[in-house]
């Protein structure tokens, strides 16, 4: 496996600032996603945007679900910041305003929260409304590296193709990441994330990736070596998302 590993390097990517996220997951009766869609339009704004515009939070939307499955979420709200600090500030808002107690939340038939960690992310400021978002999700093999070592490996692939898609215009976001919080006896879980500002993006953005990975004979390889599912899990959300502009922009 090691010779596979280093062979797919293709050069040291520079990583940005730790980026966590935090994402609830809800499953809602569908008479009751109306006013899903309400609460996310109007209170959750009421304490999200501050924390975006006082610098608390970098990023934060709303997602939901358009294939559904049994035991699977109808919609998510997730917020980012460069502090696990950060994140709890906003989860705390939340509980003191009441929110989390609320009737429609209590409608929900099932309910787990997430917390995800990256340096390896980017994406364009703004807000996109009704965007498209693509998440893929593997498992590490028992002897493969670390969650973080394995990220590393597989960023001097990805994340320059990625770069060339945002600057394209063909996704707006992305992000590399691994969760927090997972059983003990089983390996973190890898993520990768994105949006895309139409549906045409999903296909392009699929099409640059098998592009990509059938130009490089190693970096399938080594993706099959470290992980348990080289199909992925995969979710397909509608999403209103906003970031802020970071510094070095």
């Amino acid at each position: 496996m090691s010779a596979t590993l280093a062979g797919a390097r293709t050069g040291a990517v520079k990583e940005r600032p730790l980026l966590y996220k935090y994402v609830s997951y809800w499953t809602f009766p569908r008479s009751h996603w109306g006013d899903v869609d309400k609460e996310n339009a109007t209170s959750n704004q009421e304490i999200l945007a501050p924390a975006l515009a006082d610098g608390t939070l970098v990023g934060y939307g709303d997602d939901e679900n358009q294939v559904h499955f049994a035991e699977g979420f109808t919609h998510a709200n997730w917020w980012q910041a460069n502090s696990r600090a950060g994140v709890m500030k906003v989860l705390e808002a939340f509980h003191k305003s009441g929110g989390s107690s609320s009737p429609l939340l209590a409608s929900a038939t099932r309910h787990w929260d997430q917390v995800f960690v990256s340096r390896l992310y980017n994406w364009k400021a703004g807000s996109w409304k009704g965007a498209y978002g693509y998440k893929s999700t593997y498992k590490l093999k028992p002897d493969a590296p670390e969650a973080d070592d394995a990220l590393r490996i597989l960023s001097s692939f990805y994340v320059p193709l990625f770069e060339k898609l945002l600057a394209h215009g063909t996704i707006v976001e992305y992000e590399i990441e691994r969760e927090i919080f997972h059983n003990t006896d089983s390996r973190a879980q890898l993520h990768f994330s994105f949006v895309t500002p139409s549906a045409e993006g999903l296909n392009q953005l699929n099409a640059a990736i098998r592009a990509a990975i059938s130009e490089n004979s190693l970096i399938g390889p080594a993706f099959g070596s470290m992980m348990v599912n080289f199909t992925p899990q995969n979710d397909w959300v509608r999403v209103n998302a906003t970031y802020t502009r970071r510094e070095n922009d």
